[in-house]
């Protein structure tokens, strides 16, 4: 169900909101869209935004250990981040988040350990 706004207010509704999102700004106009320009610069610009984000994510966790809630959120809006590319990353390559979904849950009571031994078989 969406807000009185209509943005999703649940995991999965905000993810296929975005999943569509994307893939209508993938064949967009680079000027317009900003999705569209990582697309058109092509997978390595686009590995180079989550290479990018993924750093400041390290960063913000760091700067938040410990430290008071502005270091926190900013964490939060770091790893947005990083999600946001990681998903543009994703529907380049013409995925979009439910295979990640469906691999996460098929990891679910699982151990780390053995499910991180399995895939070195």
């Amino acid at each position: 169900m969406a807000d009185p706004t209509g943005s999703p207010n649940s995991p999965e509704p905000v993810l296929d909101a975005l999943a569509e999102v994307l893939k209508q700004r993938r064949d967009a106009d680079p000027e317009t869209s900003y999705v569209a320009s990582l697309h058109h610069k092509g997978l390595n610009k686009i590995l180079e935004k989550v290479g990018e984000e993924a750093t400041e994510t390290l960063l913000a966790a760091k700067d938040a250990e410990g430290n008071g809630e502005s270091e926190r959120q900013a964490l939060v809006a770091e790893t947005a981040d990083l999600w946001f590319h990681s998903l543009v990353m994703l529907s380049h390559m013409g995925l979009d988040h439910q295979p990640v979904l469906d691999e996460l849950a098929r990891r679910f009571g699982i151990s780390g350990h053995e499910e991180k031994a399995a895939r070195q078989r």
